[in-house]
């Protein structure tokens, strides 16, 4: 894993990221890694918010693995900064190498040096592979989250 470089994700490094985004049964239906254009715009808004750390990991010159680490500054918890981790994807190729805990241990780290007390994420009820993983790393299953579309 020495070979192994986690760097901000740039522009040309997008297609790479949706397709990762896109290579599970849950993410084939919701991406579209046909079109770009809303990946883009998103990028650009993102890349501007220092709360956003869009990162890929690289081997070989080669984006294996992505994540989204965003800090949120808050009230509760007496201003308590948090940190939630989003959109963390492994290459298939990669999978069981151990590159989605150096993913996760560096937005840990991450948010540390950001100065966070509490990192969060949430992970899709189906996906109990990913439950264990998170739960081995020292994630506890503390909370139920809610969604609505809109």
């Amino acid at each position: 894993m020495d070979d192994l470089e986690i760097r901000r994700l740039a522009e040309d490094d997008i297609p790479a990221v949706v397709a990762m985004l896109a290579d599970d049964p849950l993410g084939a239906q919701r991406e579209s890694p046909d079109d770009l254009s809303p990946y883009l715009a998103a990028f650009e808004r993102l890349s501007t918010d220092p709360h956003q750390h869009l990162v890929v990991a690289v081997r070989e010159d080669r984006v294996v693995g992505t994540l989204q680490l965003t800090v949120v500054p808050g009230l509760s918890r007496r201003g308590a900064t948090r940190s939630i981790i989003e959109g963390v994807r492994v290459h298939a190729d990669e999978r069981g190498s151990g590159l989605g805990t150096r993913l996760i241990e560096w937005a840990v780290a991450e948010s540390r040096r950001q100065g966070c007390h509490l990192v969060q994420l949430t992970s899709d009820k189906t996906r109990t592979d990913a439950h264990r993983f998170y739960e081995r790393l020292g994630f506890s299953a503390s909370h139920t989250g809610f969604k609505l579309q809109l």
